[in-house]
């Protein structure tokens, strides 16, 4: 078999990705064979070299793409790059539709890496008001310190865009679905924007839109294929799927690839071949089969959780009540078009006074109580999780900018797993009564 060819399998390419996923770019220039039963895992920190020509060739190809952008790699140290890494930036690529893909060693990491790439000294970014918690300390303290500055914004208000937007402005940065919330920006209005921005720039003034996917995952929503320039996403999360490892990826145009990879490089960020295996082997290729159950229970809980009489609101995409829902049903979908709204669900609960915090006694109980429903952090896994962003996840924002952005202290996100619908609501039904 030819590896140099750049051929594809028979039929690879017309495959659905829910059959891609589990089996993956059949052909790889990562690995001296292919389309394996099992991809292989490398466990070396360095690797030999024939000569030093070769050695001192691998240092001048590294983050220099060839013509065609497929040549096989030099291996010289882990941190630069490794072959089962790359098979699953190979595979993550296709999830995305993205011409390439570069893994880090955590969410936060490829976030950091994203920006560090396209924002430098004296440059600006935009970002939705409401954003996971770490990346809003990252944009507020340790990015202002390198000479970037954020401006947060209501991304779903009409011209909150552009009165935002400055002559230093390269980067708008936002999740949908908003962490925790669940409200929904519409990916394809922030690119007509853009678009009108960028027509009066030139090349290297351009702005450019991030999406963190993590609450979508590539099944339900792929933001490349809408509008975005670059997606960034939790390989801890949906894409992981079992909560053994932490990841996280860039993915976007290939002439990104160069730079990302030279900023894992020097910042060392690098995710681990152990942490690339388990998502390679274990999360992508049951992505699809688990997000559709997801789904399922998550329907099943919302219309459960909106009919009690101790919640306030529900927020879940797949509501027909829910604020966003033809934006919804339009932008979260799977291949086939069929509407994907995912496994995540906030609630808030009824508050008894001002300083009443109900979010906090009902997992304090489901903490110490339930069998199936598990107090922690994350999401996306086959697990039930459940947590109270107001004073975890989000706990780093200022409170006037949560109450701002509509977080409260009766808040709760639910990630929903694989266990018995019928199961989860037992519980839940349980811990309300003790709120």
């Amino acid at each position: 078999m030819n590896l140099d060819s750049g051929e594809s399998y028979p039929h690879e390419t017309e495959r659905r990705t829910r059959t891609r996923l589990i089996h993956g770019v059949g052909r790889s220039r990562k690995w001296d064979y292919d389309h394996h039963v099992v991809p292989p895992i490398s466990s070396s920190a360095t690797f030999r070299l024939d000569s030093a020509r070769r050695g001192a060739q691998a240092f001048v190809e590294f983050a220099h793409l060839g013509p065609d952008g497929e040549q096989a790699p030099i291996y010289i140290y882990d941190r630069l790059d490794e072959p089962t890494r790359g098979m699953l930036e190979e595979n993550l690529a296709v999830a995305e539709r993205a011409e390439t893909a570069v893994c880090f060693a955590s969410g936060m990491a490829a976030v950091s890496a994203a920006l560090g790439v396209l924002a430098w000294s004296g440059h600006h970014i935009v970002a939705h008001r409401t954003l996971y918690g770490c990346t809003y300390s990252l944009m507020t303290r340790w990015l202002p310190r390198n000479g970037v500055q954020t401006s947060f914004v209501d991304l779903t208000e009409p011209g909150g865009l552009r009165a935002a937007v400055t002559p230093e402005t390269r980067v708008v940065y936002f999740e949908t679905p908003v962490n925790p919330d669940m409200q929904l920006i519409d990916i394809a209005a922030v690119r007509r924007e853009v678009d009108a921005i960028n027509a009066r720039r030139g090349a290297t003034e351009r702005v450019w839109i991030i999406v963190d996917n993590t609450f979508a995952s590539p099944f339900c929503q792929r933001p490349l294929t809408l509008g975005a320039d670059v997606v960034v996403e939790s390989l801890t999360k949906g894409i992981g799927g079992f909560g053994t490892d932490v990841g996280g990826v860039v993915a976007g145009p290939r002439n990104l690839r160069d730079p990302l990879m030279m900023y894992r490089k020097d910042f060392g960020g690098s995710l681990s071949p152990k942490a690339a295996w388990s998502a390679l082997v274990y999360g992508l290729p049951s992505l699809g089969a688990r997000m559709a159950n997801y789904q399922k229970t998550a329907h099943h809980l919302a219309r459960f959780l909106e009919t009690h009489p101790k919640v306030e609101y529900v927020r879940y995409p797949g509501l027909n009540h829910f604020p966003q829902f033809e934006l919804a049903r339009r932008q979260m979908v799977d291949e086939d078009g069929r509407f994907s709204p995912g496994s995540m669900i906030y609630f808030a609960l009824k508050q008894k006074s001002p300083t009443d915090n109900p979010g906090e006694r009902l997992i304090d109980w489901i903490a110490q109580n339930s069998y199936c429903i598990t107090l922690a952090v994350s999401l996306g896994q086959i697990k039930t999780l459940i947590e109270c962003p107001y004073s975890m996840t989000h706990a780093a924002m200022p409170e006037e900018q949560k109450a701002a952005d509509g977080l409260v202290p009766g808040g709760v996100r639910l990630s929903v797993g694989l266990e018995d619908w019928k199961d989860l609501i037992v519980e839940l039904t349980e811990a309300l009564e003790h709120v």
